[in-house]
């Protein structure tokens, strides 16, 4: 056992992993002395552990830079003092650069003039596949930035090794991440690039975020696709940037007669919210999600027109449909707003109901067979499940309410 004196001078060697990870996007090598360049992740748990620290350092920095476009990979790290070894019986300081670089594809520079050579390949670095969309936004400053979006394949030259690469953002960014199979033809890659002109006035790329989209099978001869991962880089964050790599996505498939619909796997409620958007914007124009039909309840025309027309699998239309027909009620009007709460609660206890149902039947089953078990399913008493259902509701509802706010924003422009 250790005492208090000794506990408390290890405390001074912790360290929130989160705090001490620096990333980068270097363009070039003035970013390097450039803070407003760097960045930080949303989690570190996925390679630091649940408690999300170091042990073993003072003053800790941990550098993690990318080049911005071929995504040539720096790592290392700095502190002011390490825990020494021996010190404290069986107390040792963590082993910290090799759970990064385990998590990093090879070739990891871990010299800053090799990286700062390395550099150099962004001159030349042209993104992998087919362009399929290009566009433009206006940053906080007021300057029109140029984007396009590329759809690639592992038979691009020089793509998997790209892919290895960037991928690693899903560590810091995405929860419960995962590294797909690349020998797998059924993914599809969706990768954003900003172009912009180098000093020198050439063009030049610069990697802004990904998505992937797994290829399913759905009978008798159509195809699923489902969005897994998609990712915009925290510098690129707040440009609306999510939501045209959506679009360009959905162009895809739209157009493809043996895509059935598309799917969502797991969606983050940061991402719903650019598919709710986008997917409202689009279903908006639709004859059947007119505000004459939205008073009334999700019919088998919505479902059918969204999926036609938008490649919206029904669940999300529904959404869809709850979203635009809260954007036409009249809040200040009690009937009106009642009734688009029951017609969304119906919907929500849906789940509820199917349980009580299939307890009754279980109750059934064992009292014919003259049994004692109780089922091991515990419904909630009926006051506390009306309470637990407007908590759900609320919830929902101002998520939908963030949709529509930018629904009006986009209207006002």
């Amino acid at each position: 056992m250790m005492d208090d004196t000794t506990t408390a001078r290890l405390q001074g060697y912790v360290v929130d992993s989160n705090e001490v990870l620096e990333f980068k996007l270097v363009r070039d090598e003035r970013d390097l002395e450039d803070a407003e360049t760097s960045f930080a992740p949303e989690m570190s748990h996925q390679v630091f552990g649940d408690s999300e620290t170091i042990f073993g350092f003072k003053d800790l920095k941990i550098k993690l830079y990318y080049s911005a476009g071929s995504l040539e990979t720096y790592l290392g790290m700095s502190y002011s003092e390490k825990l020494p070894k021996g010190m404290f019986e069986g107390v040792e300081a963590d082993d910290v650069l090799p759970k990064i670089k385990d998590k990093l594809a090879p070739q990891v520079h871990d010299n800053l003039d090799s990286f700062i050579k390395a550099l150099t390949k962004d001159d030349t670095f042209r993104p992998a596949g087919e362009l399929i969309h290009s566009f433009t936004a206006t940053d906080e400053e007021e300057k029109t930035r140029n984007f396009e979006v590329y759809k690639a394949d592992m038979t691009c030259k020089g793509f998997k090794e790209y892919h290895q690469r960037l991928q690693t953002f899903l560590l810091w960014y995405i929860d419960a991440a995962s590294f797909i199979d690349i020998d797998d033809d059924q993914w599809h890659y969706f990768n954003m690039f900003e172009k912009f002109t180098s000093t020198s006035g050439s063009a030049r790329y610069a990697t802004v975020g990904f998505a992937t989209v797994y290829q399913y099978y759905a009978y008798p001869n159509h195809t699923r696709p489902r969005i897994a991962q998609i990712l915009v880089l925290p510098p690129f964050q707040g440009l609306g940037l999510g939501a045209n790599l959506l679009r360009a996505m959905y162009r895809q498939y739209i157009g493809d007669n043996q895509v059935k619909d598309i799917t969502v796997e797991d969606p983050s409620p940061d991402f719903q919210r650019v598919r709710d958007y986008v997917d409202a914007l689009n279903c908006a124009t639709l004859p059947a999600f007119g505000r004459e039909f939205l008073q009334n309840k999700f019919n088998k025309a919505m479902a059918l027109e969204a999926r036609e027309k938008f490649k919206i699998n029904k669940r999300q239309a529904r959404r869809i449909y709850e979203i635009l027909r809260l954007k036409v009620t009249d809040l200040s009007n009690e009937n009106e707003y009642r009734d688009y709460r029951l017609e969304v609660k119906k919907r929500l206890n849906v789940p509820y109901k199917r349980e009580r149902r299939d307890l009754k039947k279980l109750e059934s089953v064992v009292k014919s067979l003259d049994k004692k078990e109780t089922s091991n399913v515990i419904l909630l008493p009926n006051e506390q499940r009306i309470q637990a259902l407007e908590k759900e509701y609320r919830a929902l509802e101002e998520e939908y309410k963030k949709v529509i706010k930018r629904l009006d924003e986009t209207s006002e422009q």
